[in-house]
């Protein structure tokens, strides 16, 4: 799952709720330099359980950041892709932070807490890089800090989630991509929280940032609550094809230095109209001429699995396999459609359009997939 699996167990840090895992009998694997779960009744049960009930999931290795001072907003807009201009105080915003050659150091959340004051949510991995980035071009007065062990995540994710918030007193009635400061309280006191309409499963779906020391007492109570709603527990591995599904990027796969926004189908998250971002100029000339590839899923016809890094191939109109087009960025067994599916960055040149079929090469087996326009399944964030 992570290009750190050649870190020993006692290098990688450890998540809040670490005990909590354990105690469940979770199979854990090294991801962007943590040990984390990657499931715990089996990846296709979790799946299911976020997309037919609730699921809830322990995400404390994302980073965390907090950008303050006189002009905080303005400045991460001008260093940022997306247009903070877009939202106001309470709500959050994808955006992605990039090179000056348009690559993709990182993508994150943004969450709009004032004017001058912006929280981060970068990937685990490369909050360093976003923090230095950041403070680098942070003009006097404003402040970066990583507060990655500072905070925990835990994400509830599916139909039922807005009532697991409910049963523990939490605010669940708000737009998505909006947040808000709250409490939970049990017996031994009152833990603030902010409650975010945000998520990476593609169903409607919160995230919940706890302090660090909190984060386990949380977690427990929003296991009792799940698992009442006829949901469970969820590691990394569900998470993983969940948002594949979706067509999610995942920094190291769809999206790196040298995979540019256009290229991953996040356009969306740029504001063009802005007259500053890092990478804009690169950017900008690549919008004028067409990105050189672009990101399609797709979906196995017969029996197979793609996976991440096997070549792409057209097919002649026999169904002959032709030169290579790109090549898979993601790739995994979908519960939900019961296939074998991917995520791959085929060449604007190939002219490949949805309903084609390319050949992925599977160990030298041939595996015919149907090119499809990201998500492979339907959305229900809002």
């Amino acid at each position: 799952m992570s290009d750190s699996n050649q870190q020993s167990a006692a290098d990688l840090l450890r998540s809040p709720v670490d005990a909590v895992h354990d105690e469940m009998g979770a199979t854990f694997a090294p991801f962007g330099g943590w040990q984390m779960p990657v499931s715990y009744a089996g990846v296709v049960a979790e799946h299911t359980a976020v997309r037919e009930t609730v699921g809830l999931f322990d995400v404390s290795h994302l980073g965390k950041a907090i950008v303050r001072g006189p002009g905080a907003a303005e400045f991460v807009n001008s260093a940022l892709t997306n247009d903070l201009g877009r939202i106001a105080p309470g709500q959050a915003q994808y955006t992605l932070c990039c090179n000056e050659t348009g690559g993709v150091v990182d993508d994150l959340i943004a969450y709009y807490v004032g004017p001058d004051e912006i929280f981060l949510v970068p990937n685990a991995a490369n909050t360093a890089a976003v923090v230095a980035a950041l403070s680098a071009a942070a003009p006097a007065g404003i402040t970066v800090t990583d507060l990655h062990r500072e905070f925990g995540v835990l994400a509830v994710q599916g139909p039922r989630s807005a009532e697991v918030l409910a049963d523990l007193g939490l605010p669940a009635d708000m737009d998505y991509m909006a947040f808000t400061d709250a409490q939970w309280s049990d017996v031994d006191g009152a833990v603030p929280v902010r409650v975010c309409r945000t998520g990476y499963t593609g169903e409607h779906g919160y995230e919940l940032i706890p302090r660090w020391a909190d984060a386990e007492r949380l977690f427990r109570a929003l296991r009792g609550a799940v698992e009442a709603r006829g949901g469970q527990v969820a590691g990394l591995g569900a998470r993983d094809t969940l948002r594949t599904e979706m067509g999610y990027p995942l920094h190291g796969h769809e999206l790196s230095p040298g995979i540019s926004p256009l290229q991953a189908r996040c356009g969306w998250a740029v504001g063009w109209s802005k007259p500053q971002f890092t990478g804009r100029d690169a950017l900008l000339r690549e919008k004028q001429d067409g990105p050189a590839r672009r990101l399609w899923g797709l979906k196995a016809v017969g029996r197979g699995v793609p996976r991440a890094d096997l070549a792409v191939h057209a097919l002649g109109p026999d169904e002959t396999v032709a030169g290579e087009i790109g090549r898979c960025t993601s790739g995994t067994f979908s519960p939900t459609l019961k296939v074998g599916i991917a995520l791959a960055l085929l060449d604007a040149s190939a002219g490949v359009a949805a309903g084609d079929r390319v050949s992925v090469d599977v160990r030298g087996r041939s595996l015919v997939c149907e090119v499809v326009a990201p998500p492979l399944v339907p959305s229900h964030t809002r």
